[in-house]
């Protein structure tokens, strides 16, 4: 049985140690999310996948909001894309994913299924999950926050068939009352060291990337604009994953959800200013419904 493990971003992006996770992620994921008053259940969300000294705290945020506001037995994970040749959605369908808590069993029924309503938009690869980092780094909230979860991992592409994509599988799953979507994204990548620095360097820069760059993405998701996402996060260069939160939408609305709610926006600087602000990447923790 093909089973993926967590060698690639364990040790780095998080702890190894099974003890470490389940303490931080505890720590993480602790108290009730404000602002969600108004909704009844959750049916998805988007989480940050950087290492969790940044981002761990925006991605507790949104897996203790799906904990409080949702019980699911199946959760489709859209994943970003950071390596080379990937050039349309994989899918693993079978096996198991191993995190520090606990393996998490690929629903190989809700994958076939999956993959029947895709047809040639997706192929099956084991290969291409296992060197990329954008779910390994979230997979242990969803183990902890759900322990009985099965999980489809899937990775998306940046291209306009992403939104088509969550709209098929929305539209598979919308009758079960018992499916999560999760996508996985971080926001601008802005600095020297990402080529882009279009607003310089400094205060002036985080100002920007907050209140303009990243804002715009994020207003469009808010609004479950899913077909304007992967245009929006092209031009501006303000999402890594923005295959993985236009499908993440899409799918979501197709599931009943009505809007997005912002849990938290941050960025690197935010969380650690001894960094520097020359270089820093942005965070949104987005739920849906």
């Amino acid at each position: 049985m093909y089973v993926r493990d967590y060698s690639w971003a364990a040790g780095g992006f998080y702890p190894v140690k099974s003890s470490e996770v389940d303490r931080m992620i505890s720590h993480f994921t602790e108290g009730s999310v404000p602002g969600l008053e108004e909704v009844d259940k959750l049916v998805g969300a988007v989480a940050p996948h950087a290492g969790w000294v940044y981002s761990g705290p925006t991605a507790g945020k949104v897996f203790g909001a799906l904990r409080d506001y949702s019980k699911p037995k199946l959760a489709v994970c859209f994943g970003a894309v950071h390596i080379m040749g990937v050039h349309r959605a994989t899918i693993l369908a079978k096996g198991e994913w191993r995190t520090p808590l606990g393996n998490i069993p690929i629903d190989k029924s809700a994958a076939e299924e999956i993959m029947d309503v895709l047809g040639d938009q997706v192929e099956e690869s084991t290969g291409s999950h296992e060197e990329e980092h954008s779910l390994e780094v979230i997979m242990p909230f969803l183990k902890k926050c759900f322990p009985d979860i099965e999980a489809v991992p899937i990775m998306v592409p940046p291209d306009l068939k992403a939104s088509s994509i969550g709209t098929l599988i929305g539209a598979k799953l919308a009758d079960r009352e018992d499916v999560i979507i999760v996508g996985s994204s971080d926001m601008t990548h802005y600095g020297p060291r990402f080529g882009f620095t279009p607003a310089g360097t400094g205060s002036e820069a985080v100002k920007w990337v907050k209140e303009v760059n990243d804002r715009g993405l994020i207003d469009i998701v808010l609004e479950m604009r899913a077909e304007d996402v992967v245009k929006e996060a092209s031009q501006n260069k303000s999402a890594c994953g923005a295959g993985a939160i236009a499908a993440t939408t899409s799918a979501c609305k197709e599931m009943g959800a009505k809007k997005g709610y912002l849990v938290e926006y941050t960025t690197s600087y935010d969380v650690r200013p001894t960094d520097g602000a020359e270089t820093f990447v942005g965070y949104a923790g987005i739920v849906f419904g």
